[in-house]
């Protein structure tokens, strides 16, 4: 696709959540943007008042809540809806793309494939083979080839405050890459590339993990040396359950990996950490995600990873005990004593 051919179409983006939005804006600085939402109210306040959750929508923005238009206008589109609604949505685009198509998604979770009459809850163990990246979901339900993922420390609040922020763009193709490149960067907000796509999305999915065990310990009290030591050990977790499910050691090192486990693990304005300081504050998981507006895919990241680590045979100490946090009753307090009582000796091992 030449540049030529690039600038005289609109780019579309899919999912009008906080992160959607942000993006679509930043889009609309180089180029037109049409913007799927599938709720007919939500396309009305974007076009009509200019505003969605409390986001000032750029003048290059328009929104619609036809598919078909999106893929007929936009030769290039981000993805970027929950990993639960992933699959659906690309199979109901699926008939309008083609191979010409260029998708670079946003999606920090993971699509799992279970047997029928399977159940999350009644499978002890995953392999790789039931849990897709949102990369592979899409290649496995359209025609599109050139595929990418944006992954980094990317809270939306301070992206539309316009403040300094970066992101990567991870594809095996290199015109992908370019691509994205051409339309985000801007005097704000750099673009990194990585040509491991598979280990950025798993980077990307793996430290919402971590950020809800930070949100924890803030919820008990517990300061900055405590803090450091679950980010450092946080990202060992994430490299050896990484490296099991496919990504490359590097991944896990740069701005996908430790910059945003580190920009998650220290914000109450991610949505991971917000979990986990209310679990730590008394309130019940039920409690918390039916007050909450938009996903925090963490909370099945969790129970999606200990599975893969039973699997793989990885310990994954975290990971064990939020999972049992979350859905076996242990208490906040009960799993960190568990992890500070346990004798690790290594600091790091894998390089």
């Amino acid at each position: 696709m030449a540049s030529s051919n690039l600038s005289d179409k609109p780019i579309g983006v899919l999912g009008a959540g906080n992160f959607g939005t942000v993006i679509a804006n930043i889009l609309a600085q180089n180029r037109p943007v049409l913007l799927y939402a599938r709720n007919p109210e939500v396309v009305r306040q974007i076009n009509e008042q200019r505003t969605n959750r409390g986001h000032h929508i750029e003048p290059g923005v328009k929104a619609g809540n036809d598919l078909s238009e999106v893929a007929r206008s936009c030769d290039v589109i981000f993805p970027m809806v929950p990993s639960s609604h992933f699959r659906d949505l690309m199979r109901q685009l699926a008939e309008h793309l083609r191979p010409y198509h260029i998708l670079i998604h946003g999606t920090k979770g993971f699509d799992i494939t279970l047997p029928p009459g399977e159940t999350i809850e009644s499978v002890a163990t995953l392999d790789r083979s039931q849990v897709k990246t949102m990369s592979e979901v899409i290649r496995e339900e359209t025609s599109v080839v050139r595929v990418g993922c944006l992954a980094g420390p990317n809270l939306a609040r301070e992206l539309a405050q316009r403040q300094p922020g970066a992101t990567v763009v991870a594809s095996p193709f290199k015109e992908v890459i370019q691509v994205g490149k051409l339309l985000l960067r801007n005097n704000r907000f750099q673009v990194y590339e990585n040509t491991d796509l598979t280990g950025v999305e798993i980077a990307g999915v793996l430290k919402n993990i971590i950020a809800i065990a930070s949100g924890a310990l803030s919820g008990l009290g517990y300061g900055e040396n405590a803090k450091g030591l679950l980010i450092s050990r946080g990202a060992v977790e994430m490299v050896y359950l990484g490296r099991a499910l496919g990504g490359d050691t590097k991944a896990f090192l740069g701005v996908a990996g430790i910059g945003d486990l580190v920009t998650t693990c220290n914000s109450p304005m991610s949505r991971n950490f917000t979990v986990g300081y209310r679990l730590a504050k008394g309130e019940t998981l039920t409690e918390i995600l039916s007050s909450m507006t938009e996903v925090a895919e963490g909370v099945n990241t969790v129970r999606i990873a200990k599975k893969c680590a039973d699997h793989y045979k990885v310990r994954a100490l975290v990971t064990d005990r939020l999972y049992k946090v979350l859905f076996e009753g242990m208490t906040v307090e009960e799993a960190l004593d568990f992890l500070m009582r346990f004798p690790l000796s290594a600091d790091i091992d894998f390089i």
